[in-house]
């Protein structure tokens, strides 16, 4: 039981931050009923700062509420040298989950996700961690993230033979990532697995942001995970296709992507991320219009075609 529309913290709540302005969209969040914030251990910048920023957060302001919020994390990307400071090992996801609850200054996490498949790591062995730390009652729940209809199917089993039950995937999923139409979803639905949407707006791609050029301090002129070619001309031409369907709408294009994603009923949600406060409100307003005619969903799918931009596909396929 999760919002329709969940806050992550990859992007703009770490130390390289303005704090106050994280903390005010955190509590504006909160305020219009998300309960569910989402973070991994290398969110932020520098690595693991989002997390001890939402840990002060919960000890200036949410901390009461507790019992109330749905807390994520995950581990699987890089997040300290070595060989074991990356992948799905059980000494680096253990590790990595304990020194999250210590930024946090958390007992446990709610959800503790395997972050990306890790073909070189037996799956046993990744899910074997997700077991014991469910055992040892550092997480309630535990999901995968990135993960093949194969490897989830797999990793459902494994788990189900050890008493613990997968409950959620979070994939990449937007009008132009659309693959997990071809099996994923059928794969959860089958299994009962919940699937929380994260990168809804591509990266910021299925905003305004972009139609008129790159501004300053977007994703896009800085350096990090968006990649410049995402905004070939073919992307734009789409994007700006798009945003004219939003606006007859009566929405943003953003609310329109969110919208979007949310309507196919085998979508428990998704992950939205926020710089500001209108920002967030933006994205949550959303909620005020999710009904498609078969005739916008029809132009819509003439532009909603793959990008490029699946930064996952890579992991996801080896």
């Amino acid at each position: 039981m999760l919002p329709l529309v969940s806050l992550g913290l990859w992007q703009n709540f770490g130390g390289t931050d303005v704090f106050e302005i994280g903390r005010a969209v955190v509590l504006r969040a909160f305020d219009r009923g998300v309960i569910h914030f989402d973070l991994a251990n290398n969110y932020g910048s520098p690595y693991g700062s989002a997390e001890e920023n939402f840990g002060a957060i919960l000890r200036k302001d949410l901390g009461m509420h507790r019992n109330e919020l749905i807390i994520s994390s995950k581990a699987g990307w890089d997040m300290w040298p070595g060989p074991y400071g990356v992948g799905g090992s059980r000494k680096y996801l253990l590790a990595s989950l304990d020194e999250s609850l210590v930024r946090m200054g958390l007992d446990y996490v709610d959800i503790f996700y395997s972050h990306r498949p890790t073909p070189e790591v037996p799956l046993e062995e990744t899910m074997g961690a997700l077991v014991q730390a469910v055992r040892q009652g550092k997480a309630l729940y535990v999901g995968i993230s990135s993960y093949s209809p194969e490897r989830t199917r797999e990793a459902a089993r494994i788990l189900k033979a050890e008493g613990v039950s997968l409950v959620i995937h979070q994939p990449s999923y937007s009008m132009l990532n659309r693959w997990i139409e071809q099996d994923l979803l059928k794969t959860l639905d089958e299994l009962g697995v919940g699937c929380i949407a994260f990168s809804p707006l591509g990266q910021g791609m299925l905003t305004d942001k972009y139609l008129n050029g790159v501004p300053p301090h977007s994703r896009a002129s800085l350096e990090g995970s968006f990649q410049k070619d995402f905004l070939n001309q073919e992307n734009l031409n789409r994007v700006r296709a798009l945003n004219a369907i939003a606006t007859a709408r009566r929405q943003s294009l953003a609310q329109m992507a969110i919208a979007w994603v949310l309507r196919d009923s085998r979508v428990t949600g998704t992950v939205v991320g926020a710089r500001s406060v209108a920002q967030l409100d933006n994205s949550l307003d959303a909620l005020n219009n999710l009904e498609f005619t078969c005739a916008e969903l029809k132009e819509i799918d003439h532009y909603a075609q793959d990008g490029g931009i699946d930064l996952w596909k890579e992991a996801r396929e080896s």
